[in-house]
């Protein structure tokens, strides 16, 4: 059964309703599923250049430094071992990919779990579509308390965006604002409240539903 919200505008007055899909909205929270899908976000944040030269990669140290008995000094095969100044390093890192693959199913079995879950606390706002005529980060943040969004962790989606609209909302530290097409389950479930406009509600429901 789909679920009926109201629909805010700019002053947070209700303009209307819309019916959320009991597809994306509405099904019972998989936790596995949303911690797997997390994990293979962060793991392909990584870039894995990380990287350091072995004792074979630095240069020199082909010849032993001094013979081996009758110095009075420690036995030593090379000035490029890893305990001398310069030498390689131990287990150094080498470039390598660090990415996860999930299954497309199993990505959007994830993503419906988290948006029901915020639906089921009651957590997704629906407002008309705006735009700002200018920069401006007051007109951004007011907007924001009017439809009820103080200083919580907040992410807005929206179906396209202006530059003015990305500018003014960058400023605002607990706002983060996003596409609908680009929606993941780390960015909902970072949030506490998701406020979407009626348009990125209908390509959310178009790109990921059913």
């Amino acid at each position: 059964m789909a679920n009926t919200v109201p629909v805010l505008n700019k002053t947070g007055q209700k303009s209307g309703e819309v019916s959320l899909s009991a597809y994306l909205f509405g099904c019972e929270p998989n936790v596995p599923v949303m911690h797997q899908a997390v994990d293979a976000y962060l793991a392909n944040q990584h870039t894995g250049t990380a990287s350091k030269k072995t004792r074979s990669d630095v240069r020199g140290g082909g010849r032993k430094p001094w013979r081996q008995k009758g110095t009075g000094r420690a036995r030593i095969g090379s000035i490029r071992v890893p305990h001398w100044t310069g030498g390689g390093v131990t287990f150094a890192p080498k470039p390598r990919d660090m990415g996860k693959n999930i299954p497309k199913k199993v990505k959007r079995l994830a993503l419906r779990s988290a948006l029901s879950s915020k639906a089921g606390e009651d957590r997704i706002r629906i407002v008309e579509d705006f735009d700002l005529p200018e920069v401006s980060t007051k007109r951004m943040d007011a907007l924001l308390r009017a439809i009820g969004v103080g200083d919580e962790k907040t992410l807005l989606v929206i179906r396209e965006g202006s530059r003015e609209l990305f500018l003014s909302a960058r400023n605002i530290p607990h706002l983060k604002v996003t596409l609908a097409r680009e929606l993941t389950t780390y960015d909902v479930l970072g949030a506490e409240t998701i406020v979407m406009t009626q348009s990125a509600l209908g390509t959310a429901e178009e790109v990921f539903g059913e």
